[in-house]
């Protein structure tokens, strides 16, 4: 399989023979432009690196029970490393800063702090698979474009955006559409 300089990439479905499989249609995907398009989007340019894990429902469900306190599979995850978002943009389409336990105040000291020149470590994202798959059906289209829409998703949520706000919905739908175009493939989503 083909190596990504800023991707750790992981799978863990439900036996071998579909880790497998899953991890050819992988391949043909430019996963290292997907990450460097969203973040061209979004003004990063910063060096860094991220975890990409592509699970079964049954995994992701756990993971947003024990993480989300919602007991059902979901499409994607992310989980950030950064204490508070890299990216400029309004407040009302990021994510607040984590706060220290019992502060008031958001912690001004990060836990762990990036060392000049190396490449910061955003965080983890979680694809399931198998909803991704039916998410591209009931869509009517490429499950490379679903793939795609939902890793560079992902990938904002690292760098700080949030879409619980039409703010920060909007925000995210117009960089991941753009992504798409920039990799050939339909923007479909509003």
């Amino acid at each position: 399989m083909h190596e990504h300089p800023a991707i750790e990439l992981y799978f863990n479905l439900s036996d071998e023979a579909q880790n497998a499989q899953v991890e050819q249609v992988i391949a043909a995907i430019d996963l290292d432009s997907v990450v460097s398009y969203t973040l061209q989007a979004a003004a990063i340019t910063q060096p860094v690196m991220l975890t990409l894990l592509i699970s079964d429902d049954a995994g992701i469900q756990e993971m947003n029970r024990q993480y989300r306190e919602q007991d059902k599979a979901t499409d994607v995850l992310s989980f950030p490393l950064l204490e508070q978002p890299i990216v400029q943009a309004p407040a009302e389409q990021l994510w607040a800063p984590q706060e220290a336990e019992g502060a008031k105040e958001p912690s001004s000291t990060p836990t762990f702090v990036t060392p000049p020149g190396m490449v910061t470590n955003l965080g983890d994202i979680v694809i399931s698979w198998p909803t991704m798959q039916r998410q591209a059906q009931e869509a009517g289209h490429e499950e490379t474009t679903e793939f795609i829409y939902l890793f560079s998703h992902g990938v904002l949520h690292l760098i700080g955006y949030d879409d619980h706000t039409e703010a920060g919905y909007q925000a995210m739908v117009a960089i991941q559409q753009a992504v798409l175009q920039k990799l050939g493939q339909k923007a479909y989503r509003s």
